[in-house]
This record gives structure tokens, sequence and C-alpha cells, in this order.
């Protein structure tokens, strides 16, 4: 995913902050009801377990291993698990083929909530200031794996105690695989094929959430513009939720940028799906200003994501579900 810094959007700003006064009761009761229940050593051992495959890109016995695994772990949690499997057309010709996994809890309710995360990593660590360097395929321990751990622990917890309404976890493929322009080429492949294919005509989740980037050991996460702009609502409503359980100093509610990621094509299908990322990954200096971005580099391991920043967005993650 890539973003592109904006000024002079103060009436965003305005319409998305979540500036509600006064405690919410129902949200508090959420706070104190879900503090225990989203497991951060499990989300960590679902990255180190990822990690420990190798990069996960397309069309190699890395992603297959991994995909086999996510699959056979969501199996065991999930009422039901879906595959989406198809053959990609590169811009060069080339194939490529592709897998999303679809997991659901409580297959047949009505009203549904879509999580969503990219499973892949990018063949190469194009923002590394070395040549040869930027030929290697990144690590992805933050970008690719943190939302996988993340979306894995929170169907453990709806395993133990399942939701009152249906919820659906997106694993796409092929986020991350080619170039992010203006023009975007080989990027979203997965979430595009899944707006392209959806699970039946009329879904449309009353909410979404994808989860990208959010183990960062340094976490501010900014709102999204273009989540901010379909989906107001969305947004405050995370943002408030996050507020409510004390982790406002990390859910900043502030506009910054808009962000090429696998919410677009699903916002462009009419779905209701935010971003929820944390796109400034590496160490701050005292203005808050990112001293080094391990973003799309060789430095996206394990020793700069933490157990603290993956239990408070596993625990947002899991107050919005309840």
């Amino acid at each position: 995913m890539i973003g592109h810094r904006l000024t002079g959007i103060a009436a965003l700003l305005a319409a998305t902050a979540c500036g509600a006064k006064g405690d919410k009761p129902a949200a508090a009761v959420a706070a104190v009801r879900t503090s225990n229940e989203f497991n951060a050593d499990s989300a960590m051992s679902y990255i180190r377990q990822q990690m420990a495959f190798g990069p996960r890109i397309p069309g190699t016995e890395t992603a297959r291993k991994t995909g086999d695994w996510i699959v056979s772990r969501l199996r065991a949690t999930a009422d039901t698990v879906v595959e989406q499997r198809w053959t990609h057309t590169l811009a060069t010709g080339k194939t490529l083929p592709m897998r999303n996994i679809f997991a659901r809890f409580k297959p047949n309710a009505k009203q549904r909530i879509l999580y969503v995360t990219h499973w892949d990593t990018r063949p190469f660590a194009d923002s590394e200031t070395d040549p040869a360097k930027a030929k290697l395929p990144m690590p992805g321990a933050n970008d690719g794996a943190s939302g996988v751990a993340l979306l894995m622990a929170v169907a453990d917890a709806l395993k133990k105690t399942p939701p009152n309404t249906g919820v659906d976890l997106l694993f796409v493929d092929g986020e991350d695989w080619g170039t992010f322009g203006p023009p975007d080429v080989d990027v979203l492949i997965g979430s595009t094929y899944f707006a392209q294919h959806l699970p039946y005509p009329g879904y449309a989740p009353t909410f979404g959430v994808l989860w990208d980037m959010i183990g960062d050991a340094d976490l501010n996460i900014y709102q999204e513009v273009n989540s901010a702009q379909a989906a107001p609502e969305v947004v405050q409503k995370v943002w408030s939720t996050a507020k409510d359980m004390g982790y406002e100093k990390y859910f900043i509610p502030e506009a910054r940028e808009p962000i090429t990621d696998d919410h677009v094509p699903l916002i462009k299908a009419g779905l209701k799906v935010i971003d929820v990322i944390d796109i400034d990954f590496g160490p701050r200096d005292e203005s808050g200003n990112v001293t080094t971005n391990y973003h799309h580099t060789l430095q996206d391991t394990m020793d700069h994501v933490s157990a603290k920043s993956m239990k408070i967005v596993g625990d947002v993650a899991m107050a919005l579900l309840r």
C-alpha cells in the first residue's frame, strides 16, 4: 500500500473526528468485557510462524505453505472457510496463481461485519536506498503478518465466545505484488477480485475494517482520507471505540492522507470498508515524525513489532464485534 500527504482538509477532519462528549456506557462495558479476550501472545506467535515460512510472495512454494497453514488454523475456529482461487494475468502477460481465504462465523446471519487483511508480502524491498537490497524480498512482519495474526487471534476469541452477529474474515492475496502509481499496476489484486466476485448478490456488511500494518512498536494510527470520505460513520465508530477504551493516544482523530490499500476496491464496490493502518512504520522523534521508516524495507522484522501494539488494536477489533 502507498500513501500520499494532503493538506487543507479541515472540513473533513471536523466531519470525522471522534469527539463524542462524555462516557459511553455500552462502549465502556465492551471495553471491560474484551480486555482479556484478545490474546496478544497468540497474535505474536502467529506473526513468528508466518515469518518462519519466509517471504509470502504469490506463486511461490512458501506462499502455498503459508496459505495452507492459514486455512488449517481457520478451519479449527470459523464455522466455514471458503477459498477463492484464480489466475491473474500480469501487465507483462505472465500469469500468477492467486488465493483469497474467507472465514465466516454465523454464515446464515443477515447482519454481518467484514474484517480484511492481506497475507502476501512484497517481492522486493523497493524503499531500500541500496539498489542491491532493493531487489530482495521484504520480510513482512508488520506489512502482511501483523494483520493476519490479528484476524487469526480474533477468530480464536470468536470460537470461544461466538458473536451475536455474522462476522466475515477476509485474507486477500496480491496486495503488494506490483507497482503503486499512478497508475497502479498489479496491486490490490485479491481485494479487486473479491469486489468483483462477492459471496452472493447483495452482499453488504453493516461495516468493514481493513487492518494493515497494525503491529508497529511505535503505534500511531491516523484516520485515512479515503475512509473518512466514503464511510465517516465507520471511522467515527472505530475511533470512538478506541477512545472509550483508553486508546486515544494510539488512535489519533486526525485525517492525514489518502492511502492506496485493499479497502479502495471494496469502497468502489459499494461496501462501507475503512482502513486502519499505521503507514508511518518506525521510531519517532519528540515531534512525532518518523526518523527511520521501515515500510517496504528489509527492516520490516519481528523486532519492530510489539505485543503491546497488537493488544491495543486487537482489543478495539474485538470491541467492535461485541
